[in-house]
């Protein structure tokens, strides 16, 4: 019988943890417990990391893992690295369930930046209100423009104060719709935005918001990942479920499904 690990955290993970429990198959989804209070799911949870490739590895041998699904988020790159690594020394199946990134359209003022680093030297200048929609992990490095007021919306209440001289937190859960961005946007009186380029549509509201508003934002693009089998949908998955079963591993080397 399969046993099948889901590296969560997503919209899309919680779509085929969904899928996997209606088919009766036996799956966990393990989340990175950076968020207090995740979803209720229909199949198995484990929160918390695994220690590094090494603890990947023994995680899979010793909970008997037959296929792994990394549905984490597009820039999980560190996770999504560990688990190329750990598949291989395994000889397990991988896939990648994937979304496709956001493309700039007619009316959108984009200005791409490669990194987060690069985001932050973009915000040189005078003060301004800010938009941070990049979760509470990366704020402080945004103290090193303290000119600006910070609106930050969070999926939870920060335990500590986030480190920047005048900021607004706002505690809310995706997805979002264009209505309720653009009256977010005006509320608060927002000049620019940063967000990455996480793809999907759970929170794509924020750019056509940005696009009505004609405000710009800052992109961070992803960050590279390893070589891997990826999907876009979850009937892929399934699919890739029943062919994987008897496939050799060698081939989530591949692109493509």
């Amino acid at each position: 019988m399969r046993n099948v690990l889901v590296l969560g955290g997503t919209l899309e993970a919680s779509a085929l943890a969904r899928a996997l429990a209606e088919r009766g198959e036996r799956a966990v989804l393990s989340y990175a417990g950076r968020v207090a209070q995740p979803k209720a799911q229909p199949i198995a949870v484990r929160v918390g990391g695994f220690g590094g490739v090494n603890g990947l590895v023994r995680h899979l041998r010793e909970e008997q893992v037959t296929h792994v699904v990394d549905a984490t988020h597009p820039f999980a790159a560190r996770m999504s690295a560990n688990a190329v690594a750990a598949c291989a020394e395994c000889g397990l199946p991988l896939l990648a369930l994937t979304r496709p990134g956001w493309q700039a359209g007619p009316g959108d003022r984009w200005q791409p930046v490669p990194d987060l680093p690069a985001a932050v030297a973009a915000l040189k200048g005078p003060p301004r209100r800010v938009m941070l929609a990049l979760g509470r992990m990366h704020l402080s490095a945004f103290a090193a423009q303290p000119q600006h007021h910070y609106i930050l919306r969070l999926v939870d209440l920060p335990e500590l104060r986030p480190p920047l001289p005048q900021h607004t937190v706002i505690v809310s859960r995706g997805p979002f719709d264009l209505e309720g961005d653009i009256a977010l946007l005006r509320a608060q009186r927002v000049d620019i935005l940063v967000c990455k380029n996480a793809g999907g549509t759970g929170a794509e509201a924020k750019l056509h918001a940005a696009r009505e508003l004609e405000l710009p934002i800052v992109m961070v693009a992803r960050p590279p990942l390893p070589a891997r089998q990826e999907a876009t949908r979850v009937a892929e998955v399934l699919l890739w479920l029943e062919a994987a079963h008897h496939a050799p591993a060698s081939r989530g080397a591949e692109r493509g499904v």
